[in-house]
């Protein structure tokens, strides 16, 4: 399985459009509604004030770019502004193993308290982490790291 990434796009000019709750909330909405009709697997995400980070598997027939077309294109559209609302790229980092699966989990997990926005991670609601959302666990192809130091039997 080598189809598991870590995403986050920007909004445009950083504008913190997500510090309106009834935002970030339409945001959820479509990161949810999108994985309910098997677009991807949500594994964890978090709605910063003027970004977002996920992780996500897109289904097999789709690829990463139509992926996060469909989250952000599903939230411009649903959001009906008449500025742009993201920057025109995203950044990936495709995840390797367990253990980098696990790094970019606590990444996502800790992003509001690292930016003084919670003091526990249960008590921001726009994340995974709140224990609020479905999720889909971690992807069964993903390899433990072997440890070199240990022979097979």
């Amino acid at each position: 399985m080598d189809r598991t990434f870590f995403i986050t796009s920007v909004t445009a000019q950083r504008r913190p459009i997500f510090q309106r709750v009834a935002t970030a909330d339409l945001l959820v909405e479509v990161f949810l509604g999108y994985r309910q009709q098997g677009k991807y697997l949500l594994h964890d995400f978090v709605i910063m004030p003027d970004h977002f980070h996920a992780l996500i598997t897109p289904a097999p027939e789709i690829s990463l770019e139509r992926a996060v077309q469909f989250i952000k294109g599903g939230f411009s559209f649903r959001l009906k502004s008449s500025l742009p609302v993201w920057q025109g790229s995203f950044t990936n980092h495709r995840i390797r193993d367990d253990e980098d699966f696990e790094q970019h989990r606590e990444y996502i997990r800790m992003n509001p308290m690292r930016a003084g926005l919670a003091r526990r991670v249960e008590d921001y609601p726009h994340s995974s982490a709140s224990g609020e959302f479905a999720l889909d666990p971690m992807p069964p192809g993903l390899k433990p790291l072997l440890d070199y130091r240990e022979t097979p039997a």
